[in-house]
């Protein structure tokens, strides 16, 4: 009964919204094709696999990328453009995934679905299950302001965890999290994050001067980072962020900001030629994929989404990687079981001491472990047999 309701729920919902979110696919750009696909199916159909993979954007699509090679015939279903065209690169196989309403019609039959992290999509595990396949759930975590969310609406994660199969979650806080959920066979294991293989795909010429990385930076968070450091003679600044559509805006404080300072300024799309061409102090990446290449030649890594509230950081294993030095924020809530697997990562406490720590941090972050993720193939290879 509850999947027949929230069914017609979410049905008058979909045709309430279909006319504003027709309009906002032809306003905002990184809309333009994925709610077209996700809410009218615009060319959006669905080829059978053996194994479905369903992550929501770009990094849990790279996360994913060492399963999706273990497998012949795969599928890649995901929510965000940035993802759809990581998918591309990996996958023959990708899809946007279609809005819940739309699943009876758009899933085809498939032996596995494998979801991650926090996608628990009602109508995505019921149509897996009809269907006939085992669901797996991957890299669950639980955060306790979700945790609080979450025990509101037991009853309707109880219907959800009760077409999950298999679960692999983060920590063993998540795990006992989970099954306070309802979700059955739970298995404490890592974030599968720390299993990729992390390689840069260009190879930077480093130049002598010190290279500070400023990566994946959030609205507000480069300002606030720019207000509690001063760029010395000896060092130039990367600043990489998060969301592409934040370029254009972040390249505009960014050039007052070095007109105040007299300093100069670029932008890595401008170059033909990264490595004769950085001269400047302030190097603005307005492009994606570069941020493991930069990691590789950077000298100190600052992590955004972890000085403001609300992110909860990001992934310190790729430039641990690298053994690179490595400052984080102290808001790391989302990331905790990633740092236990690094050793020697800065936590600035205060960001306004983050200057002073960037001048005399002198240790490498190092990995302590790397798990595999061999059990998880063994439980996807299960089903196929």
């Amino acid at each position: 009964m509850i999947v027949f309701f929230y069914y017609i729920l979410l049905s008058l919902l979909h045709v309430f919204l279909s006319i504003p979110l027709l309009l906002l696919s032809f306003l905002k750009q990184k809309y333009k094709n994925s709610i077209k696909a996700r809410f009218f199916l615009y060319k959006n159909s669905l080829q059978e696999a053996q194994v479905h993979f369903h992550a929501c954007s770009f990094g849990e699509i790279r996360s994913i990328a060492p399963l999706l090679g273990s497998f012949n015939d795969v599928r890649v279903s995901c929510i965000t453009q940035t993802g759809f065209d990581e998918a591309s690169k990996k996958c023959k196989k990708v899809n946007f995934l279609a809005f819940e309403t739309l699943l009876p019609f758009w899933f085809k039959p498939c032996k596995v679905l494998v979801l991650f992290e926090a996608e628990l999509w009602l109508m995505l595990v019921f149509m897996a299950k009809l269907r006939g396949a085992k669901v797996i759930l991957l890299n669950a975590r639980i955060s306790d302001k979700s945790f609080n969310r979450y025990k509101k609406f037991s009853f309707f994660y109880r219907k959800v965890f009760s077409y999950i199969d298999e679960v692999f979650a983060q920590s063993k806080l998540d795990k006992q999290r989970l099954e306070e959920l309802g979700a059955k066979n739970v298995h404490e294991f890592f974030n599968i994050k720390a299993c990729a293989n992390l390689e840069a795909n260009k190879h930077y010429k480093k130049n002598d001067k010190e290279l500070i990385l400023f990566a994946s930076t959030h609205e507000k968070e480069d300002e606030l980072l720019l207000e509690n450091f001063t760029l010395n003679s000896k060092q130039r600044l990367i600043i990489a962020p998060r969301h592409p559509e934040r370029f254009k805006n972040l390249e505009l404080f960014l050039k007052q900001y070095c007109k105040k300072h007299s300093l100069t300024f670029s932008k890595f799309s401008e170059f033909d030629n990264f490595d004769a061409n950085f001269a400047s102090d302030i190097l603005l990446v307005d492009v994606l994929g570069e941020l493991i290449n930069l990691y590789l030649i950077s000298d100190i890594v600052v992590l955004g989404g972890s000085f403001i509230k609300g992110i909860g950081g990001h992934n310190p294993v790729e430039p641990a990687t690298f053994n690179k030095i490595i400052i984080s924020g102290p808001f790391i809530h989302n990331q905790k079981a990633l740092f236990c697997l690094v050793d020697n990562i800065y936590i600035c406490e205060d960001v306004a001491l983050l200057n002073e720590i960037i001048n005399k941090a002198d240790k490498k972050a190092m990995l302590n472990f790397k798990p595999s993720l061999k059990p998880i193939k063994d439980s996807i290879k299960a089903a196929l047999v």
